[in-house]
Parts: C-alpha cells; sequence; structure tokens
C-alpha cells in the first residue's frame, strides 16, 4: 500500500517570534516520561516528534537561543527556546547530534496535527495516573534505535542513523578517531 502524501505542518512559540514549517514526517514520535522531561515541561511527559533537521524549515528570520541542560544520559542536551517568550520548541540530544529535531509536540499550530506517540520512554519513571494504551511500546528506559527502527525498514531512518554513525565514527577535524 503506497504511504500516503505528507502535508507539510506549520509551528512554533506562542509569542510567535519562533515559526517553523516541517516538510516530512516525523521519524518516530516518543512520549518521554523521565523525570528531566518531567521538570523541563513541567509535566507529567512530553512529546516530542523525530524530524530529520533539513525537514525543520525556519519561516522567520528569528534564531531561538539554545541552551545546554542535563539529560539522563549525562551528555546533554540543546533546547531551542524562543528567545522572547522561552518556549522550548524543539531538542538536540547527543546521540542524535544535529541530524535530528526533537520537535515539541505542542507547539505545532493545529493541536490535531500532534503525532500519535509511537513509543512510551523512561516508564520506569512515569507518574502512578498515566494509563498508557496497551498496543503502544514502552521501555523502562531508552531503547535500542536499531531495533526499534529497524522493525520498519524505512530509508528515511537508515539514513540518519548511518549519518549519525558516520559522525560518531569521525572526529571533529573530519578524520576518523574516537568519539567524545
Amino acid at each position: 500500500m503506497p504511504a500516503s502524501p505528507w502535508t507539510p505542518l506549520t509551528g512554533g512559540c506562542p509569542c510567535q517570534y519562533i515559526r517553523y514549517t516541517l516538510t516530512a514526517p516525523p521519524l518516530i514520535t516518543h512520549c518521554c516520561h523521565c523525570t528531566y522531561c518531567q521538570r523541563e515541561s513541567g509535566s507529567a511527559f512530553v512529546i516530542n516528534a523525530l524530524f530529520t533537521a533539513e525537514s525543520v524549515i525556519h519561516t522567520t528570520n528569528q534564531e531561538p537561543i539554545l541552551v545546554t541542560t542535563p539529560s539522563l544520559s549525562g551528555k546533554g542536551q540543546i533546547i531551542a527556546r524562543c528567545p522572547k517568550c522561552f518556549v522550548a520548541v524543539w531538542s538536540n540530544y547527543s546521540g542524535g547530534g544535529e541530524a535530528i529535531r526533537f520537535v515539541r509536540a505542542g507547539t505545532l499550530e493545529l493541536k490535531v496535527d500532534i503525532p500519535v506517540p509511537d513509543v512510551h520512554i523512561y516508564v520506569g519513571s512515569k507518574v502512578e495516573w498515566v494509563r498508557i494504551p496497551e498496543r503502544v511500546e514502552t521501555f523502562e528506559e531508552f531503547y535500542d534505535v536499531e531495533m526499534v527502527w529497524g522493525r520498519e525498514v524505512d530509508e528515511r531512518r537508515w539514513e540518519v542513523l548511518e549519518r549519525i554513525r558516520t559522525k560518531k565514527e569521525m572526529g571533529d577535524d573530519g578524520q576518523k578517531g574516537e568519539q567524545n
């Protein structure tokens, strides 16, 4: 069965200073229950739709401020925030580098466009009253990306994984070496 055509989505911060268009479907959508996301969002979880960086297009000339915050991996994450209203619009984690943007689904223009989570992660720290649908995959912590993403052969996902692998194999100077 052919995939349905993607309709670009738009979003941004509440004050409209930072705006974006998503030109391709998400690679996967996470509902993260880690304590860092709980604190960062002020909620019980955060929904992140993962997009290739090149499919997240700025539609205003304004740039978000980049704030480095702690993460469970110990390597931190870089959160892109509006410099006026300080809402987080996306983040980049060390594992995906600049190749993947974790777009905060709540910043999409139309709430009907918020993708349903494919996986719930860090459910070991989810709040007790949150109920996860039975058919959705759950993980106590994070998951093996190649196993989860490999269940459905998707050229876009594999291309992103190859870019991440190559970057890890190459040092900052572009020479083959160890990743910090």
